[in-house]
């Protein structure tokens, strides 16, 4: 089996290259392992080599070092073979994915994911695109969208990038007039935004639905229709929350494996961190899945799922 180091340099606050060249060379010469390091020079290049490695047959596992929009390239690359999985060695300054594992600081140990276990996970198709966590319309996807122009700046890192891309967005406007489709309703009607899980952590450590499952073939929506700027800040702190039951004036979640979103004017649409832009997002549970592979003894289910 073939181990492949995809580093993406552009990821997180600083260039981590030879921090993580370093320490895989260790860890796998160590072991003896059949191993490459890549570096991503340009945005789409880390898909590209994951999906090189993927089309050759051989069984081999890649390691996606950076932080979610590195995971979302190389999945993207791999997505339906067989003989791939992925993982994460963690670079990036939300690492939001893995969060959804009782011990996420365990993928920025490169010894822990030498010892590793393996889930297949659903993925959530949008219009052709292949995201492996949350995706989003209005609102919310232009300040997911728009935390990279924050994340760099000195003391915006996590949360606090989130904060300043919501209070500037905010200002731009709180929601836009939308027809929605799902479950065989059309609801037509002004959302401030529309979030679709597949995972449950995005933003710096936003946790809007807590029991979605990447495992159980649906996704976890949640349609949050109009309020006013003055109504954001109470409706964000519980949405971060995952308190959206308490939302019900405003918030209405649903599981289904299809919504269809249009738009009246081209909208961004936010794909795991990354910017897309439609009239209309449709998104559905893909016949693709991802093998994923984390360190040995880590829990990703809920409380609730584990016991069922």
């Amino acid at each position: 089996m073939k181990h492949l180091f995809i580093i993406n340099p552009a990821a997180g606050s600083y260039d981590r290259t030879q921090e993580h060249a370093a320490k895989i060379r260790h860890a796998c010469n160590t072991r003896d392992l059949d191993f490459e390091i890549e570096v991503s020079k340009a945005p789409g290049e880390c898909r590209r080599l994951a999906r090189e490695a993927a089309e050759t047959g051989e069984e081999v596992r890649i390691y996606a070092c950076g932080g979610d929009g590195t995971l979302n390239e190389v999945m993207s690359g791999v997505a339906g073979f067989p003989n791939a999985a992925v993982s994460v060695l963690s670079g990036g300054s939300g690492n939001d994915f893995v969060k959804i594992f009782d011990d996420p600081k365990a993928f920025f140990d490169l010894e822990r994911l030498m010892d590793v276990e393996e889930m297949t996970f659903d993925l959530i198709d949008c219009n052709g695109d292949l995201s492996i966590n949350i995706c989003s319309v209005g609102l919310d996807a232009r300040i997911g969208t728009d935390i990279s122009t924050y994340k760099r700046l000195p003391l915006l890192h996590g949360f606090r990038a989130y904060a300043a891309s919501t209070v500037v967005n905010v200002i731009k406007g709180t929601s836009e007039h939308y027809r929605v489709e799902v479950n065989g309703e059309t609801i037509d009607d002004r959302f401030t935004f529309i979030c679709v899980c597949n995972g449950r952590y995005y933003g710096g450590g936003f946790n809007p639905i807590p029991e979605a499952d990447p495992t159980d073939g649906k996704l976890d929506v949640l349609l949050v229709k109009h309020v006013s700027r003055a109504q954001v800040p109470f409706i964000i702190g519980k949405y971060k929350d995952g308190r959206y039951k308490e939302l019900s004036k405003y918030a209405r979640y649903l599981q289904t494996d299809h919504i269809r979103v249009i738009c009246d004017k081209p909208t961004a649409i936010n794909l795991d961190g990354e910017l897309r832009t439609a009239e209309v997002a449709e998104f559905r549970v893909s016949e693709k899945k991802i093998r994923f592979f984390y360190p040995k003894g880590l829990v990703w289910q809920t409380k609730e799922h584990a016991n069922t």
